[in-house]
């Protein structure tokens, strides 16, 4: 290199750090002959931005698009580069002899700049590059650059003339040649590996940090009058709002209970539940989110687990949602905390605190908290038995919403309609939590049981984002007009399977893919997701970055195993109401810090889940295994009018007998053999009984309540 360039290199070092207080993290120094450096592409600044924070002199291979610019030459007068069409294996072959020569090359697999502020599509090209070169790749994550005025985000999305940029150097890798028959399919197979690399990376970079810190990062790009939150009340509300009804309503509730306390929240979808919550863990304090329509007694068991001594919740809202006997038997043995009481226990020295010091000053206004201290409590549905409490610490949840922002591209420009409740992990993490830490707009609505006021919501506040179950998507469908939902971008199924007729309605009416994906509670709560991306009908997708899983047999199962998982989202640990109060950790057969997810799993060779069934959604009949969702699913070939439920009841001879709850009253035996002999069902998974009721029995989160059923079953 030139005395000339050496000398403008280092002047642009020191501008250039200077000016967007650049931080290096992880370790840069690589001792490799073939090396090659990875990253992905925010601005026009990215190739200066390396070149400025890494200790290599490497080649910098950027597309011919951008190299056109005359900014771009300007700007790298400095470094040395080449300018490629990421498309053309001509190309390809240049940049594999400038790596074979021993020369560090920097190559941006995605080809340009995003325009979304998430990862766009990755190329096969350097994926193959690297695959067979062999070379030691070293994948590095640009943090902050989108947000500059060198980007190619326009809208809504923000900009700082200076913002923060940080540099995060990952451990090296490497991807191996595949084996396959074809140059195009080893092709394919390198650049799938490649397209996970970069998810790994954008994931593995992720700051550690609680709820209320992530709140105040959002807040330090977007500014306190972005206004992202509105519910039922029509009311807009700003960062700024947000975090005046956080530090106010934690303040004054932490006042009543004692650090580390498990505190019940018992309110709607509302903008001042989700201040409450972020509020009560910012104040050490632990929200636990009961689920109001589980009924007096599993509120109460759930209480018992958690052992809650107090219950936050509104007189409007108990009136309103008709629960007063509920709440009767809970402030028997618990202190009920209401909302309308608080407003009048604010004193002056409280108002002058709120305004002069924590609104100034909010990161010192509350106690320090840590990544693994609990964020909330949830309960699992109790679909299957008594409801537990599962613990989610903020390094769970947090990690589960950058797993998700990973893979799919949830920005500023986005607005969700969120009607699952906050007391449901998928209603909580993804609908009340990432929106306030992504910027991405919020509508709040009280209950996903609205089904022709839903869509309506959707058209009227141009939605882009509606997280459902299958069950609530298909009476949406129902109810919907065709052009209702022209402004959404992604329809995300979770919580319970999703039926095929579901599927296609959404496809054939709308003009929409839905986007299924796959998780739990004590997963905070994704696992898997399809996305535009990585997507294959009937999979539930593949597994988020950063989480693990092992298939284990299952006697009587020929395909899949039982699904075992960890993660950084796994939960901290389980509540149970036989043993309250005592926090028991994941563990399962693979071992400790493994969550047994209770599912029958299948892995296909891309990595994409296949829901076989749920272990205890099995009958052992005449001495076989015979999934119930099957039957369920051979009810839906034989009836697709109809929504259908199987269970199962004791039989003297055969062990047990299968029950088919249905509602469509002309469905009979005759016609689920026929469908059965059509789809290559077995003749033992056709139910001996078909009941017809009126509608199956939910829970609140839109699953079809199993216990019911079974108890119908056991009693006819």
């Amino acid at each position: 290199m030139s005395l000339a360039k050496r000398f403008g290199l280092f002047a642009l070092r020191v501008m250039t750090r200077a000016l967007f207080r650049i931080e290096v993290r992880g370790n840069p120094q690589v001792s490799s002959r073939k090396l090659l450096i990875i990253a992905n592409h925010e601005s026009f600044l990215d190739g200066l931005l390396l070149a400025v924070s890494l200790p290599q002199k490497p080649l910098f291979v950027v597309h011919t698009g951008v190299a056109r610019s005359l900014f771009f030459r300007i700007l790298l007068r400095t470094v040395d580069f080449l300018a490629v069409d990421p498309t053309s294996p001509m190309a390809m072959k240049t940049v594999i002899k400038v790596i074979e020569t021993g020369r560090p090359v920097v190559i941006f697999p995605e080809g340009r700049i995003t325009t979304t502020g998430s990862l766009m599509k990755t190329y096969d090209g350097p994926a193959f590059v690297a695959a067979k070169t062999g070379a030691t790749i070293l994948p590095v994550r640009i943090d902050g650059a989108a947000r500059t005025y060198f980007s190619r985000l326009t809208g809504q999305h923000p900009r700082q003339l200076f913002p923060k940029i940080t540099i995060s150097v990952q451990p090296t890798t490497r991807i191996e040649m595949p084996e396959a028959r074809t140059a195009r399919e080893r092709r394919r197979i390198a650049g799938e590996a490649m397209r996970r690399l970069m998810q790994e990376m954008i994931f593995a970079s992720r700051p550690r940090q609680t709820v209320y810190e992530a709140l105040l990062t959002a807040i330090s790009i977007h500014g306190r009058s972005w206004r992202l939150m509105e519910d039922i009340k029509q009311i807009e509300y700003s960062y700024g709002d947000l975090l005046k009804m956080v530090l106010a309503l934690g303040r004054l509730v932490s006042r009543k209970c004692q650090e580390g306390e498990r505190v019940g929240v018992l309110l709607p979808n509302l903008a001042p539940t989700v201040g409450l919550l972020v509020g009560l863990a910012a104040f050490r304090r632990v929200p636990a989110m009961l689920n109001y329509t589980a009924g007096s007694e599993g509120m109460l068991a759930a209480c018992q687990a958690a052992t809650i001594k107090r219950i936050v919740t509104s007189r409007g809202f108990i009136e309103q949602g008709k629960l007063e006997d509920k709440l009767a038997a809970l402030a028997e043995n618990h202190e009920i905390i209401y909302l309308e009481d608080l407003r009048g226990e604010m004193t002056a020295w409280d108002k002058v605190w709120l305004v002069a010091w924590a609104m100034r000053f909010p990161k010192w206004a509350v106690p320090r908290s840590d990544a693994e201290d609990p964020a909330a409590v949830l309960f699992t549905s109790g679909s299957e038995g008594k409801p537990k409490g599962v613990v989610l610490s903020h390094r769970a949840v947090l990690a589960n919403i950058q797993q998700a922002r990973a893979v799919v591209d949830f920005s500023s420009e986005d607005k969700l309609l969120i009607a699952l409740p906050l007391f449901h992990c998928f209603g909580l993490t993804i609908g009340g939590l990432l929106p306030i830490i992504t910027g991405a707009k919020v509508f709040l609505y009280t209950s996903p049981l609205h089904y022709r006021v839903i869509p309506e919501l959707i058209y009227d506040r141009n939605c882009t984002i509606l997280l459902g179950t299958s069950t609530f998507l298909s009476n949406y469908a129902k109810h919907a007009h065709p052009y209702d939902f022209y402004r959404l971008r992604y329809v995300i199924a979770g919580a319970e399977k999703l039926s095929s007729t579901v599927r296609t309605n959404w496809f054939e009416k709308f003009g929409i893919r839905i986007l299924e994906g796959y998780g739990a509670t004590e997963t905070a709560p994704i696992l898997s997701v399809n996305t535009r991306m990585a997507y294959r009908s009937g999979s539930v997708g593949q597994l988020l970055p950063g989480m693990q899983a092992r298939l284990i047999p299952v006697p009587g199962v020929d395909v899949g195993g039982a699904l075992h998982v960890t993660g950084p989202n796994l939960m901290s640990g389980y509540l149970r109401a036989d043993n309250p109060g005592v926090l028991e950790p994941p563990s399962s057969e693979v071992g400790p810090g493994w969550y047994s997810t209770g599912d029958i799993v299948d892995i296909d060779a891309d990595g994409f889940l296949h829901i076989v069934g749920r272990l205890k959604r099995f009958a052992k009949v005449a001495g076989e295994m015979v999934s119930l969702e099957s039957v369920e699913a051979l009810a839906i070939q034989a009836s697709t009018n109809g929504v259908h439920a199987a269970t199962t009841q004791t039989d003297a001879s055969r062990g047990e007998a299968i029950v088919l709850y249905t509602t469509d009253a002309a469905l009979k035996r005759d016609q689920l053999q026929a469908a059965a002999k059509a789809g290559g069902f077995p003749e033992i998974a056709i139910p001996r009984k078909i009941v017809v009721i009126p509608e199956l029995p939910l829970l609140g989160t839109g699953k079809t309540d199993y216990v019911t059923l079974k108890k119908w079953a056991e009693t006819a």
